[in-house]
């Protein structure tokens, strides 16, 4: 499955039906209760001193996730009309009528705790090589058997200096748990990603696929994206 996005969007296709409906989920609640405490709400973001300040302020207050914070900031007057309200609580409910668990279920998927860095060529040939074991593709998205290790790390190291490529490490604090990957191929940059056995089921390639949106704009701008669904479970 693939979907495509332009100047430098992706979209979350990766992203499961229910990964959706907790997102959504999270954001109808935390504009429900920022209009329950609309007053609180206010007051916190008079007092921040920037937008991203006034978003942790907002999460703080109402114990959301950044998602919802950042959707409450981003409101609009005509959401703070009765009908508008009585929407939105109408959607809360038929969303946690749909819903069979919470989003602490999976805690990983909000991208809170995932950050990713670069590929380094000689500090991570573990997880590239774990990667390499399970899927037994090459490492450049062209579907052929993997070479060797060396080599095939090697060839994408040359890649990434030459701006045909991008491969970065997915890091739960100093835990490797997967990889995202990056080619320049036609015109286009097919995104992949990859989550360690150990690390599925809680979320991860949906964080890892929000993560990766702003990393591969900024190496390849303006580029159309092109999402490859994952070879194995995220």
């Amino acid at each position: 499955m693939t979907a495509r996005g332009g100047g430098g969007l992706i979209y979350d296709v990766a992203m499961t039906d229910h990964d959706r409906a907790a997102d959504r989920r999270e954001i109808t609640n935390a504009l429900h209760s920022a209009l329950e405490r609309r007053h609180e709400v206010l007051d916190a973001i008079v007092e921040a001193s920037d937008r991203d300040a006034a978003v942790a302020a907002i999460a703080e207050l109402l114990g959301t996730a950044t998602l919802g914070a950042q959707a409450v900031m981003g409101m609009s007057f005509a959401q703070l009309t009765k009908d508008a309200r009585r929407a939105n609580q109408s959607e809360l409910e038929d969303l946690n009528n749909q819903l069979t668990f919470t989003l602490s279920d999976r805690p990983a998927s909000s991208g809170e705790t995932l950050g990713l860095r670069p590929f380094d060529g000689a500090g991570d040939s573990d997880i590239f090589a774990a990667r390499t074991d399970e899927i037994g593709a090459a490492g450049d998205g062209s579907g052929g058997p993997a070479g060797g290790l060396d080599d095939e790390i090697a060839s994408a190291v040359d890649r990434v200096h030459a701006e045909e490529a991008a491969w970065f490490v997915a890091l739960e604090g100093s835990d490797k748990i997967g990889m995202v990957f990056g080619e320049l191929i036609g015109g286009e940059v097919n995104v992949r990603i990859w989550i360690h056995p150990e690390h599925r089921k809680k979320g991860y390639g949906t964080a890892a696929l929000r993560a990766s949106r702003t990393e591969m704009a900024s190496h390849f701008p303006g580029v159309p994206m092109v999402i490859r669904a994952p070879g194995a479970p995220a």
